[in-house]
This record gives C-alpha cells, structure tokens and sequence, in this order.
C-alpha cells in the first residue's frame, strides 16, 4: 500500500508541475558533482546502485524535451567507483520531432580524503557522443526538403567532452565545482533558410544558429543545504554555471570559423529536491527548480526554463 501511495503522489506532482535542474552538457550530475548525495564514511565495496530516470524540459521556445535514462554506480572498493548513464530522449516542437539515444557519460570517483564530518570527492569523466547531432527533418515547415533540425532538437551533442569536478560532503551540506570542455566540434548544419514555409519566419529566427559549433568550456558550483529523516530527506540549492570561453562556429552568413558574441556568462538555476525511502534498497526521488538567469546567445540547445527530474533507484 505504501508503494501504490507514493507512486500516486509522484504521479500526480508529474503531471501538475515544472522545475529547472541541470540546462548544461550533463556534468552536474556525474560523479561527484551529482545532487543530493548521500553522506557516509566510504564507499562500500557492496555498494552497487541503478537508478531509473525520467526527466522533463521546456525549452526556451516551443521543443519539449524529454528523456529517460538508466544510471548505474559501481562500488570498486572502499575509496572509489564508476559510473554510467544511458539516456534515450525524444524532442518535440513546432519544427519538428527527434528521437533516440543520447550521449553517454562515464566517469571515476575517488575519496579523496574523510574526517569526522566531510568526505572530500574527485571526479574524473567523458562524455561520448552517439550521433553528429545533424538529424533532419522534412515536413510542411521545410518545403518539402530534408532541413537539419536546430540543436534543442537533437538527441547528442555532438562532440567528445572531458569532465573533472570535486565535491565536500556532510550530513548537511555540499559543496561541489566541475568543468567540462568541448574537445571536438560536431556536424550541427542548422540554417534558417531550411524552413522556408514555416508560417512565421520571425519564430525560425529566434532559434541561434552556431553551424559545426564546438562548444566553450562550462564551470559550475553547486551548493545544497540537505535536511535528513529516518525515511526522507529534502533539500534546497542554487546551480551557477559559467560558459568562461566562446563557443567556436561557422559565422552566420559566411564560411569561416570564429567566435560567437555573447555566448559567454553565466546561467543561474535554484533547485529543490525531496526523496523517500522505502528500506536501505529502494528509494524515490524527485528534484524541482527554476532558471533565474540565462546567457544570451545559445545555439547548443541546452537552456531550460524548467525541468523535472523523477528517479526510482535500487541499491544492491
């Protein structure tokens, strides 16, 4: 009974609201820079866990994304452990749909030192690419040829990433910091003119465009303050990131490669998360928030205006 409870809730909270989590490339939640951590003395070598995700986001025009992704740590030993996540997403909005395999994160963790109230966590991680992130489309909107679709709506980002962060853990707080840099360009050929009969040009406009973008380098931080109970923790947080470096692209309306202005600052998020759990092997979680502040140029795709993230984990 208790099963069926929680699950209605969590049903119900689904379908009534929106959050903002992560609008990056995916590192805040690898490894150590991973949200409402749970706080013990080492990793156990019997400590395995998946985690069964779904996650919901709006974009900053009309592509819905979403994405269900399977996330499996392994405890190698006392001090360290690896994780994978595998997502699948499908896209949808006024352009057009996409669907299929995301990209897929891997990364290290290591205990880098414990005292009487903190663990001290390095994460060291990649992200590696499943497509070229160059899906087309052609519907009424393309005049009846194949248009590359904008990258809201692709599954991948495209490129190889390399990903490093370290995190303080207690029973009430973290504290974590990340970066993650581009190491390749991807094959991105979004152009406006590839919608010719859409109904409002102005609409396609607004989409940035960044052809064969290669991504500047993202630093974030995370700080969380964490409540726990005996069967439910809850927490609150806020979410900077900062693109420190230019994304690199074709300039719109030439062939050269260069700079793209104003795709540099920082993209403020808070976040609230609440978790339930059943026994010592499964839980429930959710994490909500919303975006207060945002870059000005983003041809990646990644900004949200609000995200909802729900996981089902089983630890073994």
């Amino acid at each position: 009974m208790r099963y069926l409870i929680i699950l209605t809730i969590l049903i119900t909270f689904r379908f009534s609201s929106y959050s903002q989590g992560c609008s990056d490339a995916g590192f805040c939640t690898m490894g150590a820079m991973k949200p409402d951590q749970n706080y013990s003395k080492r990793i156990a070598i019997k400590l395995r866990s998946i985690e069964f995700n779904y996650y919901e986001g709006t974009s900053l025009l009309t592509p819905i994304i979403r994405a269900a992704t399977v996330d499996f740590t392994l405890g190698i030993n006392d001090y360290s452990s690896f994780q994978i996540k595998v997502p699948y997403q499908w896209i949808k909005g006024n352009l057009g749909e996409n669907a299929g395999l995301g990209d897929i994160s891997l990364s290290y963790t290591y205990l880098l030192k414990a005292t009487s109230n903190w663990n001290i966590n390095g994460t060291l991680g990649a992200k590696v690419p499943t497509n070229d992130s160059n899906a087309k489309v052609n519907n009424e909107n393309t005049g009846g040829m194949d248009a590359p679709l904008h990258m809201y709506y692709q599954t991948s980002l495209g490129s190889f990433d390399a990903i490093a962060g370290i995190s303080a853990i207690s029973n009430k707080w973290l504290f974590a910091t990340g970066i993650q840099i581009a190491l390749t360009e991807n094959n991105n050929q979004f152009t406006w003119s590839g919608f010719p009969t859409y109904p409002s040009p102005e609409y396609v406009e607004d989409y940035n465009r960044g052809r064969e973008l290669k991504r500047g380098i993202d630093v974030m931080l995370r700080v969380e303050r964490n409540w726990r109970f005996t069967n439910f923790n809850f927490s609150l947080g806020a979410l900077p990131i900062w693109r420190i470096t230019k994304d690199e692209a074709i300039i719109p309306g030439t062939d050269e490669r260069g700079k793209l202005d104003g795709t540099t600052g920082m993209a403020l998020s808070v976040l609230a998360s609440f978790g339930y759990h059943f026994d010592v092997n499964n839980s429930v979680k959710v994490i909500k928030g919303y975006k207060l502040t945002d870059r000005d140029f983003n041809p990646d795709g990644l900004t949200r205006n609000e995200v909802l993230s729900i996981s089902y984990i089983y630890k073994f």
